[in-house]
């Protein structure tokens, strides 16, 4: 739903429950896809979320508006709910996503539940909580379909009416061996073109893309995206399959991945301002903002080194924001570009001298476009009263080179953060712009102060 019309039933919305027309609210809630009242959920009271979701009269829709709310809405409305409403919702959802539930549940909470469900499910989602979250295990749906190899296409299709009317995910069959071990993959269009007394061992597909549980979540979207394919089986050390993780899945991932790239990058942590207190923002950005701060001083104690060349030429103030702005422009942009390359997968770490030769090419021929510009500029507004072109060939070069070591160290060190394993995105931000407006101040003060003669 478009921005425009969720704010319009958002309006609509609260102005019924305001009125207390409970009828027509009925009507609305139950007309509108639960994936779009979760986006009006987070606006709302936790009182006035249980009024409208109680409205809900299919428990399938109250079950995929649980799953849509983001943690920090749902962690306050969960919580008053009893068991037993919970118990009644989690019947109609996936495995994973009961899981995910149940451990942002307060743990007393969490254990009743597991208590109280059939051992089964409990069992089910209580290996699923056993796998850290952000691995393949944590993520996996333990519902899938899996066949022996013996079993003839016939065979599979009955299989499929009369043992798996409701798994998720059931374009693919997966086919085992006696030990649960995978051995092959078979489409629903495979399996209803080939003659229906064809054993599934003599069509399956055995060059398969699999991951174990232990793989990170980030790796195993690629694969899947890699691949274009709508799941990925899940297996453990000995090939037995555990499960599998579904496109949509992927989807979160990525998104879930960006975003937290994005904070990273902007120094304030990897959650939204709204998930975190004031303390834990505060003590989030505190130590990015103490180095930007620990630069800015830098950057005012090299200026107070060229104070003797500021005072006899003081028009050399007027050109630092824009040599520091250019230079901390460009050094974002590289370091923005090869972050996200990282973590798509569309650049590798062993790329290095490659990507980073390539971006300083760039620098290069951005600082002499942009640094021709501004000289230009310098030569207008001070070359009739000064006499000389060489402050214009001072902020030329200054813009040269601070364009220039931006792009190189914009690039340079997420690349090598990532050939060492450590997340390239906490090396961009406020560390790239303060490292490059030291090195751009020291530059233009060193330039200017040789070819000026101060």
């Amino acid at each position: 739903m478009s921005e425009q019309k969720n704010k319009i039933l958002e309006e609509t919305i609260k102005r019924l429950l305001r009125r207390g027309a409970h009828s027509n609210l009925r009507k609305i809630v139950n007309k509108t896809h639960a994936a779009d009242l979760s986006v009006i959920f987070r606006n709302l009271s936790v009182d006035s979320q249980r009024r409208l979701f109680y409205m809900i009269d299919d428990y399938e829709q109250r079950a995929v508006l649980l799953s849509e709310l983001t943690e920090y809405t749902i962690t306050d409305f969960i919580e008053t709910m009893d068991v037993d409403e919970l118990l009644e919702v989690f019947d109609y959802m996936p495995a994973d996503d009961v899981a995910d539930l149940i451990a942002d549940l307060p743990k007393e909470t969490a254990e009743a539940v597991l208590d109280k469900m059939n051992n089964e499910e409990s069992e089910e989602v209580e290996d699923l909580l056993s796998y850290d979250d952000d691995t393949a295990g944590g993520i996996m749906v333990p519902d899938f379909v899996a066949l022996s190899e013996v079993i003839t296409a016939k065979g599979a299709i009955e299989s499929l009416q009369k043992d798996f009317p409701d798994v998720e995910m059931p374009f693919y069959l997966y086919v085992v061996d006696d030990n649960e071990r995978l051995v092959g993959v078979v489409s629903l269009r495979q399996l209803v073109v080939v003659k229906p007394t064809t054993p599934l061992k003599e069509f399956m597909t055995t060059d398969i893309f699999s991951v174990r549980t232990d793989m990170d979540q980030e790796e195993v979207a690629k694969i899947v995206a890699h691949y274009d394919i709508l799941a990925v089986p899940v297996v453990d050390d000995s090939n037995r399959l555990m499960g599998i993780v579904t496109v949509d899945d992927v989807i979160d991932i990525f998104r879930q991945e960006a975003t937290e790239d994005i904070l990273k990058m902007a120094g304030v942590g990897e959650e939204f301002v709204e998930t975190q207190s004031v303390v834990s923002s505060t003590r989030i950005r505190l130590p990015w903002l103490f180095a930007s701060c620990l630069g800015g001083i830098l950057a005012f104690s090299i200026i107070g080194h060229f104070e003797s060349s500021l005072k006899q030429a003081t028009y050399l103030a007027a050109f630092l924001p824009v040599i520091m702005g250019m230079g901390g422009n460009v050094g974002t942009q590289s370091s923005t570009i090869v972050v996200r390359g990282l973590a798509t997968g569309r650049l590798l770490s062993s790329e290095l001298w490659h990507v980073v030769s390539k971006e300083l090419c760039i620098g290069l021929i951005l600082g002499t476009i942009y640094g021709g510009l501004i000289a230009l500029a310098a030569e207008i507004r001070f070359g009739a009263e000064l006499n000389t072109g060489m402050l214009a060939v001072s902020v030329g070069l200054a813009v040269l080179c601070s364009m220039s070591i931006a792009a190189l160290m914009g690039s340079l060190v997420p690349m090598i953060l990532g050939r060492i394993h450590v997340d390239p995105a906490v090396a961009t931000g406020p560390f790239v712009t303060t490292s490059v407006d030291i090195i751009s101040v020291y530059c233009y003060f060193t330039i200017a102060t040789h070819l000026l003669g101060l």
